[in-house]
């Protein structure tokens, strides 16, 4: 079923929800769980399920992502398997950049035109879940179905945020409203099962995951000139197509803004986290063949560390410490995400940091960071105190910007010893 398969990764708008964290990289090629890249997300659910022909589109800051995607992703020559980039691009018969999801496949589709298949799987590059696309594929073709959405059933504060549509008992979906307010909403439950009933999540949300057949997509796109999937689309094809909702109970959540992405991370330190790393379900990510961490008279308590990271912290609590992260003594760090480094620096440099009394990169002796992101590559010197809270304002500064009480440390800033955020 899923060598009739194509899929579609789309890279996402500017992510200025997700700032600074996207201010040099797109959405897709943000780091999370301190090893991987969001896009690892949608590509290795891809590649669980059987479909190894994928296709990521990409518009800005995409320089990152294509390295990431360029150095990751391989496949045996004699193997029909690829993840290949499809940057937004200028032509003699279009001008414009994608101004919107459809209008992005929309503009990719001659790139698909050498392939056969029957199905193109149209995906989310920022979105953390794990789903077996391959029995969506057959419960769209079981149904007769020409186009698939995937929902996920909410409660009435999320509901709000999303698209949201009614089926029938054969999961015909037969309408949609997008973002309703809340007084609303009370023409809109649908029927779930019990567990979900429980929660109030009797709303189904459109997962922005969605199946369509290849000649129904080609014929939409060439007669539909909207240019969003979700907002006009999927809402006008209910009224010409058999449209059908695919229900999806297990864990999703949308990487859309620092809140969401800051609490994603903080989940996996769970004793039996939401979105388990440990599942039999591989997360596949660049194999950067670095050593073993190195942690020495450490108090951990529900923290993840990736590998190459020389840690000699006092401290840490509910974190998540990525790639090659270097912690000094007496360090404190509680509820916080580190990214990590890109590389590490030589002896000699951290020498001469050392003579200079200079930051080196990672985190000096004797900080405090607690309810903090720390971006790729910062130098974070020693007795610096990182202390978010709701008593903080939100704010953009040159350094740093805080938003709903979470500091988030920009890329490659330098902190100098003694600061107090």
């Amino acid at each position: 079923m899923t060598s009739k398969v194509i899929a579609v990764i789309l890279g996402g708008g500017a992510g200025t929800r997700l700032h600074p964290l996207t201010a040099t990289r797109s959405k897709p090629a943000v780091p999370i769980a301190g090893n991987y890249r969001l896009v690892d997300i949608p590509i290795s659910n891809c590649l669980n399920s059987g479909i190894d022909r994928i296709f990521v589109l990409t518009q800005f800051n995409s320089a990152s992502l294509n390295k990431h995607i360029k150095n990751t992703y391989h496949f045996n020559v004699f193997s029909s398997a690829f993840v290949d980039i499809l940057a937004a691009e200028q032509t003699p018969h279009n001008t414009t950049w994608y101004q919107g999801t459809a209008d992005a496949v929309r503009q990719s589709m001659r790139h698909l035109e050498p392939f056969e298949y029957e199905y193109i799987l149209i995906l989310s590059g920022d979105q953390l879940y794990q789903m077996d696309f391959d029995d969506m594929i057959r419960n769209h073709q079981d149904a007769g179905a020409d186009v698939t959405v995937a929902t996920i059933p909410v409660n009435a504060k999320d509901a709000t945020s999303f698209g949201i549509m009614k089926s029938d008992e054969n999961q015909n979906i037969t309408s949609f409203i997008e973002k309703p307010k809340s007084e609303l909403l009370k023409d809109w439950p649908s029927e779930v099962g019990d567990e979900m009933k429980a929660q109030g999540r009797v709303y189904q949300a459109s997962m922005g995951i969605y199946i369509f057949g290849k000649k129904v997509l080609t014929d939409i796109l060439n007669n539909d000139p909207h240019t969003d999937f979700g907002k006009e689309i999927i809402p006008d094809a209910i009224n010409t197509y058999k449209v059908i909702s695919y229900q999806y109970d297990g864990y999703w959540t949308d990487i859309g803004t620092i809140p969401s992405f800051f609490e994603a991370n903080l989940g996996l330190t769970d004793d039996i986290p939401s979105f388990n790393l440990f599942d039999k379900r591989s997360i596949y990510s660049r194999a950067r063949m670095l050593p073993p961490s190195k942690i020495s008279g450490t108090t951990l308590e529900k923290t993840i560390i990736a590998e190459g990271c020389i840690i000699n912290a006092s401290r840490i609590e509910r974190s998540v410490i990525g790639i090659r992260t270097r912690i000094g003594r007496g360090t404190t760090i509680i509820c916080s995400y580190i990214m990590g480094s890109d590389y590490y620096q030589t002896l000699e440099q951290l020498e001469e940091a050392k003579a200079t009394g200079t930051p080196i990169m990672g985190i000096g002796d004797r900080c405090y960071i607690n309810n903090a992101i720390l971006d790729k590559n910062c130098m974070i010197g020693s007795d610096v105190r990182i202390n978010g809270g709701p008593h903080l304002p939100n704010g953009d500064y040159e350094k740093y910007t805080v938003q709903d009480g979470i500091v988030v440390i920009k890329k490659m800033a330098v902190i100098p010893n003694g600061t107090v955020i």
